[in-house]
């Protein structure tokens, strides 16, 4: 149960996007929930294999190199899936970073601390 929500929280957070930014737009609900999933498994799956690739850049950088690799992954998802897109790089910086401000507090709200509804 506690995955479902947190996959409903994150296509929520990716719907709220276009209307703080411009340059990200998603098409419907439908294309939010798709990306959202991608998006889930990307952080998953490839996310990890970059920040271990990228170790020394990312410790140079005190750390700062990670929102690149989020960024990136976020442009990625946006040109995998069909109904999400974002217009460049630093608008997918950007909006990594409130993706994740806005899933954060949407968590931080609808989750209690032990992770249930």
């Amino acid at each position: 149960m506690r995955l479902l929500l947190t996959w409903l929280i994150n296509a929520a957070a990716l719907m709220a996007l276009p209307y703080l930014m411009h340059s990200v737009s998603v098409d419907n609900v439908g294309a939010a929930l798709v990306a959202a999933l991608v998006l889930g498994l990307v952080n998953t799956i490839i996310r990890p294999l970059l920040v271990v690739l990228t170790l020394p850049v990312t410790v140079v950088s005190l750390g700062l190199f990670i929102l690149v690799i989020n960024a990136l992954l976020f442009w990625l998802v946006a040109h995998l899936v069909e109904g999400f897109h974002v217009a460049g790089f630093w608008s997918a910086f950007l909006a990594a970073i409130l993706y994740s401000v806005i899933s954060w507090a949407l968590s931080t709200l609808l989750l209690n601390k032990d992770g249930n509804p």
